[in-house]
């Protein structure tokens, strides 16, 4: 029988539950010691073959669903991270949203109630690509957008925040509760590595289509984005959803450490299909007569 919540698996990118994490001592390059590219990238596809087994049982079972929460600064590699790591599932058991600008009808509900209708069903692997997370980041940057939330709050202070935290850990709590297994992935980019990406997509004809003038002014605040994220991960790291901080400043050192740390937890799952009780397994193989006399 599966184990209700499965702990986090070890990772020296694990952020602990006790508020010390401190960003600026986080790594954002791989370690001197980490396999040569061609050995990370036949892992990330070991990694990815592995998962693909699990999932059927993941659907078969239809106990538990995972959740797989990703949140970077701009050209960090969100997207591509996402696309190697779900390569090899199968597309009908994943479900991929992205949460951006909010909408005139979520604005009318609180700020959790668009993200609860994506969460993933049992049986199957969702993947938030930016997420509520957004409310305790950009947003904390940006206090100004709160204006058309329109909130009962008279003061938007540090009481307000820890307010946000608290709701964002018990709706997690929540979900993992009700067989949700959530993993929360910080792509820690370097301010350095972000401005070689930015350049890239000027200069590459490919790649000016992903430039955003937006992105830049954005990296301006590079300070303050990096105080929100901190507090944001000290505040919901937690046992039942904790967040990993990966290096990304080589993208495929990241993408092998995502998925071999979504592998294990899977398997931590310890999965199994269903087996049949025997007046079904009895009608199975009548059945079978059936169709062995029908050819």
């Amino acid at each position: 029988m599966a184990n209700p919540s499965p702990k986090p698996v070890e990772s020296p990118y694990l952020v602990p539950t006790d508020g010390t994490f401190r960003l600026a001592k986080a790594p954002t390059d791989k370690p001197a010691d980490a396999p040569g590219k061609k050995e990370r990238v036949a892992l990330l596809a070991e990694h990815v073959e592995a998962l693909a087994e699990q999932q059927e049982a993941l659907y078969a079972e239809d106990k538990h669903s995972i959740l797989l929460v990703f949140q970077a600064m701009d050209a960090a590699g969100k997207d591509g991270t996402i696309r190697a790591v779900t390569s090899g599932l199968n597309p009908a058991g994943c479900q991929v949203a992205s949460f951006k600008q909010p909408s005139s009808e979520a604005l009318d509900h609180d700020f959790l109630w668009r993200v609860a209708k994506r969460a993933p069903e049992r049986g199957r692997i969702g993947v938030f690509n930016r997420s509520h997370y957004e409310e305790v980041l950009v947003v904390r940057v940006h206090p100004e957008y709160l204006t058309g939330q329109r909130l009962p709050a008279k003061k938007i202070d540090e009481k307000f925040w820890k307010g946000r935290y608290q709701s964002l850990r018990e709706f997690e709590q929540h979900l993992s509760r009700n067989g949700t297994v959530i993993l929360k992935f910080f792509l820690n980019v370097s301010r350095e590595e972000q401005r070689e990406r930015f350049l890239a997509r000027i200069d590459t004809d490919e790649k000016n289509w992903k430039f955003n003038s937006g992105d830049v002014r954005e990296r301006k605040l590079w300070d303050k984005y990096m105080d929100a994220y901190e507090q944001a991960l000290n505040e919901t790291s937690r046992s039942y959803a904790p967040w990993y901080a990966i290096p990304a400043d080589s993208k495929s050192y990241m993408r092998m450490t995502v998925a071999d740390i979504v592998r294990r937890t899977v398997e931590g799952l310890d999965l199994e299909f269903p087996r049949l009780g025997e007046d079904e397994r009895r009608e199975m193989h009548s059945l079978r007569e059936e169709l062995e006399s029908d050819g």
